[in-house]
């Protein structure tokens, strides 16, 4: 990160280190290094594709707190398969600071058995409770007809999930709800892919 001249994040409790993702905007010569300042820029710089419609900025960061809340008592299991897939040097550093965190070894986040089935109930929970957020519109999008960043993080753990689980458990998450899930990772996709 340094090689490109990216910038540290401040973490929560005041920690600063380096996060993903990071834009590189070649018509702009811009490098922006979060995710919120990065669709920021992108609503600035590229209006024509506007996330934040209608005013609705505050909205959608109240929106984030609540969606990453849903799901954080079971976010140890898919912190577990991250640990599976990383290269040999990504691995070391990623279980080393997440069991420093966590206060325990990586093997307990989210064993077989009924730990981890604890987990994918909250994890249905917290899908259950976005579906119905979902059906309050009664629209494609979480603002009904209106394309909005809400629902780029929503996707994006989605993406996520369907990156580091393993396929039978990406395909039970993009199953629930009719295929709800899967259906809006893909277009979500499209709608990014048009400009």
């Amino acid at each position: 990160m340094t090689e490109i001249g990216a910038r540290k994040n401040k973490l929560a409790g005041g920690k600063e280190m380096y996060t993903l993702p990071v834009l590189s905007d070649p018509n702009t010569n811009a490098l922006i290094t979060d995710s919120w300042e990065i669709a920021e820029y992108l609503e600035k710089t590229y209006p024509q594709k506007p996330v934040f419609s209608n005013r609705s900025k505050g909205l959608i960061l109240v929106f984030n707190t609540a969606f990453f809340d849903l799901g954080r008592a079971a976010v140890t299991f898919p912190y577990l398969r991250v640990s599976q897939i990383l290269n040999e040097r990504s691995r070391e550093y990623f279980i080393t600071t997440r069991e420093a965190s966590w206060g325990r070894k990586i093997s307990e986040f989210s064993p077989e058995g009924p730990k981890r089935e604890e987990h994918w109930a909250i994890m249905k929970g917290a899908m259950e409770t976005l579906k119905e957020w979902y059906d309050k519109e009664g629209g494609k999008w979480l603002m009904g007809d209106v394309f909005s960043y809400a629902d780029i993080i929503i996707a994006s753990r989605l993406f996520w999930f369907k990156k580091i689980l393993h396929e039978d458990e990406w395909e039970r998450i993009a199953r629930w709800h009719d295929g709800r899930w899967g259906k809006l990772l893909a277009d979500v996709e499209k709608e990014c892919n048009e400009v």
